[in-house]
C-alpha cells in the first residue's frame, strides 16, 4: 500500500530567518539558507525529514496530523491517512479528534482563571464545594486534584473491577456517581502521586458551581473563543453530531492479516480529564498561547507548569494539567492522551521556544514516540545521548500452591461500594476471578496471601483473613486504586 500525506504547508524555516511562517493552507516552501549555523541554534530541518516518520502510514488506513511551531508560528503541519475508513475520507485541517488526556491542561486553565477571579480558592476543601462527596478523613483541595496527589482512586480502573467496559456509555455524571459511592482514598491526601481522572472530573464539577457556567459553557467562552478556537469543544453528550469528526480504530482481533482495523467505539463524557474535541490546527492556537500569554497573562500561562510539592517537601513532575519533564537533556512540558482508538502526544521545549503536536485516530499510532522523532528532526544537534534501552524485567520465580491451598480462596467476593461481586475458583490448578461481565482473571501466587492478575483491573491482590487464619475478603490494588475490598459472601466463609 502507499503512503499517503498532504502537506499543509512545507516546512518554513521563518525562526531562522526572519521570514514569515507558513500558514495552514499554504502549498509554499520557504528558501532554506546556507548550511552554516551556530552550534547552539536549533536544526534546519527537511520535510522529508518529518515525513519519514509518519511513512509507516498508508493511504487507506488510519492516520494521524502533525503541527510544529516555534515561537509560536507554524512551521510544519501535514497529514496522513483517512479520517473514516467507511467513506474514504481524508485526515485533513477540518478533522477533529478527541484528545484524550491531553485535554487536562484546559481544566487547569479553567482553574487558574477562576482563581484569578477571586472565585475559586485552590486550597480550601473541595467539599466547601461538592458537599456530597464523602468525607474521607481528610481535607482534598483543587490544588490536590490538579496535581493527582488527591488520594482519589482513578475511575477506569473502579469501573473495569465494577464490569464495565470501556466501549459503554460513559458519562460525566456516572463518574461523579461512582465517586459519591466510594468509601476510601488511595493514601492521605497531598503525601503521594497517583494519577487520577477522577479528580479532574470533580474539578470540572467545582468549576461549574464556582462559575454558574456548565464546563462547556465556561471553556467556551473563557478558553475557545478568547483564542479563536472555533472547532473546539468540550463534549458533554456522547450522542452529539459533531461535523468533520475522526472515527476512531484499533486493530482487528489476532488472527485477522496485518493492518486490519475495526471501530473503537468511544461513548466517553469526561469533562476535564477528557473528551475534548479540537482540530490540530486549533491546538495549534492554544500551543501559541503558551509564547504569547494572549489568554491569561504571563503570570497565569507560567503557572500552568507550576509544579506540585508534596507534604514532605518533594516536588513533583506534574504541574497544572501537564507533565514536566526531560527528553535528551532538554527541558519538556507536555502531556499524552489515550482513549478508544484515539492516541495523541503534545510535547513543548520551552527553552528553544519549539512546540510539537501529533494526532492519531488509531490505537497502535505510539504519537509519543513520533513526537520525540519531530523533535529530534528540528532539535537533534542540542540533544544529549539518547536514553539507555530498558533492560528486560529478570523472570519472576513464583511460589506453586497446591490444589487444596488454592481452594481455601474459593468463593464469591463483593464489593458493596461497586455493587459488583467476584466468583474465585480454581480450574486446572490456577486461581480464577471471575465477573460476569469480564475475561476471567488468572491469579499467580507471588507470596503469601498475594496473587498477581493478568488483567489490567486486576493487576494485584491480596487475600485477608481473621484472626483464625480463615479467608475474609480480598483487596485489589494497582498503580492507581489500592485496597478496594471485596467482602466474601457469608455463605461461603
Amino acid at each position: 500500500m502507499l503512503r499517503f500525506a498532504r502537506p499543509i504547508s512545507f516546512l518554513a524555516i521563518a525562526f531562522l530567518f526572519g521570514l514569515t511562517a507558513c500558514q495552514p493552507g499554504d502549498a509554499t516552501s520557504v528558501p532554506v539558507a546556507s548550511d552554516s549555523q551556530p552550534a547552539s541554534a536549533p536544526k534546519r530541518p527537511t520535510t522529508a525529514g518529518v515525513d519519514d516518520i509518519f511513512a509507516d502510514i498508508a493511504a487507506d488506513a488510519p492516520g494521524a496530523s502533525v503541527i510544529v511551531m516555534k515561537d509560536g508560528e507554524i512551521v510544519h503541519r501535514a497529514d496522513y491517512g483517512l479520517a473514516n475508513l467507511d467513506y474514504g475520507i481524508p485526515i485533513n485541517s477540518n478533522t477533529v479528534f478527541d484528545i484524550a488526556s491531553i485535554s487536562k491542561q484546559f481544566g487547569g486553565m479553567a482553574a487558574l482563571l477562576l482563581e484569578a477571579d477571586g472565585a475559586l480558592d485552590l486550597d480550601a476543601d473541595v467539599r466547601d464545594y461538592v458537599p456530597e462527596l464523602p468525607d474521607f478523613g481528610y481535607t482534598i483541595t483543587a490544588r490536590h486534584l490538579l496535581h493527582h496527589t488527591s488520594g482519589i482512586r482513578d475511575w477506569p480502573h473502579v469501573m473495569m473491577l465494577a464490569g464495565v467496559e470501556y466501549g459503554d456509555v460513559i458519562s460525566y455524571e456516572k463518574i461523579l456517581r461512582m465517586l459519591f459511592q466510594q468509601e476510601a482514598i488511595n493514601f492521605p491526601p497531598g503525601s503521594e502521586y497517583a494519577y487520577s481522572n477522577t479528580g479532574y472530573n470533580l474539578l470540572s464539577l467545582i468549576i461549574e458551581r464556582t462559575s454558574g457556567m456548565t464546563f462547556r459553557e465556561f471553556t467556551n467562552e473563557r478558553i475557545f473563543k478568547p483564542l479563536g478556537m472555533t472547532s473546539t469543544h468540550f463534549s458533554d453528550n456522547s450522542n452529539e453530531v459533531i461535523a468533520n469528526r475522526a472515527e476512531s480504530y484499533q486493530p482487528v482481533e489476532s488472527g485477522a492479516p496485518s493492518g486490519q482495523y475495526q471501530r473503537a467505539v468511544n461513548q466517553l463524557t469526561a469533562l476535564a480529564s477528557s473528551s475534548l474535541h479540537t482540530t490540530i490546527d486549533d491546538f495549534g492556537l492554544w500551543m501559541k498561547n503558551f509564547e504569547s500569554a494572549q489568554l491569561g497573562g504571563q503570570a497565569i500561562v507560567e503557572r500552568m507548569t507550576e509544579q506540585g510539592v508534596l507534604t514532605n517537601g518533594e516536588t513533583i513532575a506534574y504541574a497544572n494539567g501537564l507533565a514536566v519533564g526531560e527528553y535528551r537533556d532538554l527541558v519538556t512540558h507536555g502531556h499524552g492522551g489515550s482513549w478508544a482508538g484515539f492516541r495523541t502526544n503534545y510535547l513543548r521545549f520551552p527553552d528553544h521556544g519549539i512546540s510539537i503536536a501529533v494526532f492519531c485516530n488509531f490505537a497502535d499510532c505510539d504519537p509519543a514516540r513520533r513526537v520525540r522523532k519531530v523533535s529530534e528532526v528540528f532539535l537533534g544537534n542540542l540533544m544529549g545521548p539518547p536514553p539507555p534501552e530498558q533492560e528486560a524485567e529478570p523472570e519472576k520465580i513464583h511460589p506453586i500452591l497446591s490444589e487444596a491451598e488454592l481452594t481455601a480462596f474459593n468463593g464469591s467476593y463483593r464489593s458493596a461500594e461497586l455493587d459488583s461481586t467476584y466468583r474465585v475458583f480454581v480450574r486446572d490448578g490456577q486461581l480464577i476471578a471471575e465477573h460476569w461481565r469480564n475475561a476471567p482473571a488468572v491469579l499467580t501466587p507471588v507470596a503469601e496471601d498475594l496473587f498477581e492478575g493478568d488483567q489490567n483491573w486486576f493487576p494485584e491482590v491480596r487475600f485477608r483473613r481473621d484472626d483464625n487464619g480463615h479467608v475474609t475478603a480480598l483487596l485489589v490494588a494497582g498503580s492507581r486504586v489500592r485496597d478496594l475490598v471485596f467482602e466474601r459472601m457469608a455463605a461461603d466463609q
